[in-house]
């Protein structure tokens, strides 16, 4: 559970800039440039050996996931609009290119372009997104003020039950609604 308010702040991709990765065939991050690093709030050491979806927001429909590797599959390009999550909790958008690397006929590696997103794009994106996640996954994001005994009695509950607020949260809400 995000109780910082870097979860509502956005890093924008410079214009000038692109964000390069690459991955071993299960996705572990082998190259991550300077750009990648900076706009995610990591340093490159922290991200290589990383699977890539240490950035993966979880505003992010399975679906679109899925979409990618079933191209990639195909050995197709695959293109589209990605919320990634900062490592200070914060997101940023892109929009992303990725594709296998050959050698010698066989596949070696995914390599990931990403570019800068305009701002009336990266709304509807979120839209469509938050339709895709309730609709796919019956999951709505909110937004809760709660008293800080509250959180407090939420986070020391949660600990002592092994398990993250959020599950908490949500097997309560399941019990006493009707």
């Amino acid at each position: 559970m995000q109780t910082t308010y870097q979860m509502f702040i956005e890093t924008k991709v410079p214009e000038n800039e692109l964000i390069v990765s690459r991955t071993d065939l299960s996705g572990k991050i082998t190259y991550a440039n300077e750009t990648f690093a900076y706009i995610s709030g990591y340093n490159t050491q922290e991200l290589v050996g990383q699977p890539h979806n240490i950035v993966r927001h979880p505003d992010m429909p399975r679906s679109i996931f899925k979409e990618m590797w079933e191209t990639l599959r195909r050995e197709q390009i695959w293109r589209g609009y990605v919320k990634n999550l900062r490592k200070d909790g914060g997101y940023y958008w892109v929009y992303a290119e990725v594709s296998g690397v050959y050698k010698d006929g066989a596949l070696v590696e995914y390599k990931s372009m990403r570019f800068p997103v305009d701002k009336p794009l990266k709304e509807t994106m979120q839209q469509t997104y938050d339709t895709l996640k309730s609709k796919e996954e019956g999951l709505a994001r909110a937004v809760v003020y709660l008293s800080n005994t509250n959180l407090e009695k939420l986070k020391k509950l949660a600990k002592d039950e092994g398990v993250l607020e959020d599950t908490l949260i949500n097997r309560i809400l399941s019990d006493t609604l009707f």
